[in-house]
């Protein structure tokens, strides 16, 4: 059942972030080309979607405490897109009274100081769940995973905003870790867009 945040941030999606043009395909992160483009990046900037974002990530993650009879220490992934995805958790679980902390792994090591993959919050052995905004192939996720789980996290869940299902979705599923979309391109190309 669909609730009234993942409702709004669909429509937000679908009339802010989604672009269709089959006469001149976008180039996506992965090399790709395709005629449908997903820019949450910039939507993520806008207050309404951050919230909604924050409130629907937030009760993913409860739900699946109460399911795997666990605890989620923090929440993370790839920067830039996660980034604002887990500040909208963090934001929202200090509202409730109920703290997650965040981190985000870099694309690259930090060249000077602590020259780190990860920055954030998290201690090994930290329980942590691993968000992306968009996935398509899945390697910026893959990435994600494998510095948490060098940094001594242990990953046990994965969840994206937008999954493509571009074959990404396979990959992730089949490590072992709980996989789920949120909304999947399918959901956002249901209705006209706008033209780029």
């Amino acid at each position: 059942m669909v609730n009234t945040a993942e409702k709004r941030l669909l429509e937000l999606i679908r009339e802010r972030a989604y672009r269709y043009s089959p006469e001149a395909p976008f180039q996506l992160a992965s090399g790709r080309l395709s005629p449908h483009y997903v820019d949450l990046r910039a939507l993520l900037c806008a207050p309404e979607a951050l919230v909604a974002t924050g409130t629907i990530l937030f009760d993913r993650i409860k739900r699946f405490e109460r399911e795997a009879h666990t605890k989620v220490d923090a929440i993370g992934g790839p920067a830039d897109g996660a980034i604002p995805m887990a500040a909208a958790v963090a934001f929202h679980s200090h509202q409730v009274a109920e703290p997650i902390e965040t981190f985000f792994v870099r694309k690259e090591p930090k060249g000077h100081g602590l020259k780190r993959w990860v920055e954030g919050h998290g201690t090994p052995g930290s329980r942590v769940v691993i968000v992306d905004d968009v996935v398509t192939t899945g390697s910026s996720t893959l990435r994600a995973i494998q510095a948490a789980t060098e940094q001594g996290f242990e990953v046990v869940k994965v969840i994206v905003l937008v999954d493509r299902l571009e074959g990404g979705n396979e990959k992730l599923s089949n490590l072992g870790i709980p996989y789920e979309a949120i909304f999947t391109l399918g959901d956002i190309a249901a209705v006209p867009s706008r033209q780029p």
